[in-house]
């Protein structure tokens, strides 16, 4: 079964649904091309709406929620997650192209343990008492308080959305705030289904809106409003720069995920099978399309040759076709602009000279599929350069420790990097000077909602998940009392 039925295409603004005041758009299925749902799309005036809602909740319907009652509102709303596992995987699937397997087996599984470690934190947000040295020779007592930030709006990319609305919803619900989330036009269906799912929970209406729409109407309308106390973003350094720029006009706080070109750095003491299996999952997984893919691969010159032949054969043994299959190992880009975004930077790899391993080339089924592509290379090609968000990536040799790192940190990009070794020595002194948000060794990229998340340079600012999620969600007042 490839489909699914009961399509949400509504707007959910202050706990009901609605149409567009711009209309729709069109979702479309990337695996055929074939239009999936006509898709409400909210204007300037939905979101003067939601922002009333969401402010009303924030200081009065939710306000009065208690922090254990908030957090039991987390875990009812996970468990109905857990209950629609593969309702919410096929739609994703559907939208973005993902497979299914990594929706129902990843994705999905992500957001419940998001929302479950949040809701444990609800009722466990404290603030400090402070020591100090009293007031104009009177003592004093002070302490801090951490408040919600305000109305929150999240907006989301469409590579992996319930996840990554997890990263952003469960922290921001636990610590207070209202929420309004804006999904991606090329991924909406499966947040309008947690939107139901939010509203079978039972979170007072304006606690939680869902306003598809397009980024230069809705997504501009939520950055500028002044109603709007944070922005959480996460999507291309581009956009992320303009919402930086609306952001200053009154000093929202933001959070912003963004680009990567992150490396993966293979040493010679290196489990070759494991290192090079893992390299393959880091430069493939959903096609590419992950912030943190690691398109980089350095390997020691004593194994280059056999990393750039090991990735070639990973990337030829790929199955690519409908994303439901059982087989299928790699489903389509998301959208007919990707695919030709891609195409293009496979071409200028060839015409800068770099060396094609394996694929280059366009997938000739129906739908926007494109052949995982491993170039070898230098650090120099664009194809090193640029974020491609595909299923691309170059091998480059080094042939010392400090060469590794002086090439890992040549980039505009600083999300996540890989070290594959067996010195655990080396794993740590080349961990601590490495430009990243995230190092993993001995494995690409593991997430957890305990563990902090977010970039450096142009990867972004802030960080989601683990503690910092808390402390990215509220705001610390002072206080002081002269005895």
């Amino acid at each position: 079964m490839t489909a699914v039925s009961n399509f949400t295409t509504d707007l959910f603004i202050d706990g009901g649904w609605s149409g567009g005041g711009a209309g729709t758009f069109e979702s479309f299925d990337p695996s055929t091309g074939d239009k999936l749902a006509d898709i409400a799309s909210a204007d300037a005036g939905d979101v003067d709406r939601a922002v009333a809602a969401a402010q009303a909740a924030l200081t009065g319907s939710w306000a009065a929620v208690p922090p254990s009652r908030k957090g039991q509102l987390l875990n009812r709303l996970a468990d109905l997650v857990e209950r629609d596992t593969e309702i919410l995987a096929r739609f994703e699937s559907l939208d973005m192209g993902g497979l299914f397997f990594l929706g129902k087996m990843m994705f999905v599984p992500n957001l419940v343990a998001s929302l479950r470690y949040y809701a444990g934190w609800a009722d466990k947000i404290n603030g400090e008492t402070l020591p100090n040295d009293g007031y104009m020779g009177r003592p004093t007592f002070a302490y801090t308080r951490r408040e919600p930030v305000g109305v929150i709006a999240a907006i989301i990319p469409w590579n992996a959305p319930l996840m990554i609305l997890g990263w952003k919803l469960a922290p921001a619900l636990a610590t207070g705030n209202t929420v309004i989330v804006k999904p991606a036009e090329d991924a909406s269906l499966s947040i309008l289904h947690l939107a139901r799912l939010v509203e079978e929970a039972g979170f007072p209406a304006g606690v939680v809106q869902v306003l598809p729409g397009l980024g230069a109407v809705t997504g501009e309308a939520l950055t500028t409003h002044r109603g709007i106390a944070k922005v959480s973003f996460t999507g291309s350094t581009a956009v992320g720069r303009r919402i930086l720029v609306n952001s200053a006009t009154d000093f929202k706080r933001t959070t912003l995920e963004l680009g990567g070109k992150s490396p993966q750095i293979i040493f010679g003491d290196a489990d070759l099978e494991s290192a090079v299996g893992g390299a393959a999952m880091g430069l493939f997984t959903n096609s590419g399309e992950v912030c943190a893919a690691g398109t980089r691969i350095f390997a020691h010159r004593s194994v280059y040759d056999a990393v750039v032949e090991g990735l070639g054969a990973a990337a030829k043994a790929q199955v690519l076709g409908n994303p439901f299959e059982e087989s299928t190992t790699m489903g389509p880009l998301v959208n007919a602009k990707q695919k030709e975004r891609v195409l293009g930077y496979i071409a200028q790899g060839k015409s800068e000279g770099a060396r094609l391993v394996e694929g280059g080339i366009d997938d000739d089924r129906r739908g926007h599929f494109v052949r995982p592509t491993v170039f070898a290379g230098t650090n120099d090609l664009t194809i090193a350069r640029e974020e491609i968000f595909g299923p691309v990536g170059v091998v480059v040799p080094f042939d010392d420790d400090a060469e590794a790192v002086a090439l890992a940190n040549d980039s505009e990009y600083g999300l996540a990097a890989t070290l594959w070794t067996n010195d655990l020595g080396r794993a740590h002194n080349v961990a601590a000077v490495l430009q990243a948000g995230a190092v993993a060794v001995n494995g690409w990229s593991p997430l957890a909602p305990q563990l902090p998340w977010g970039g450096v340079k142009a990867s972004g600012l802030g960080r989601e998940l683990g503690y910092e999620g808390i402390l990215a969600n509220t705001e610390a007042k002072t206080v002081t009392i002269v005895l």
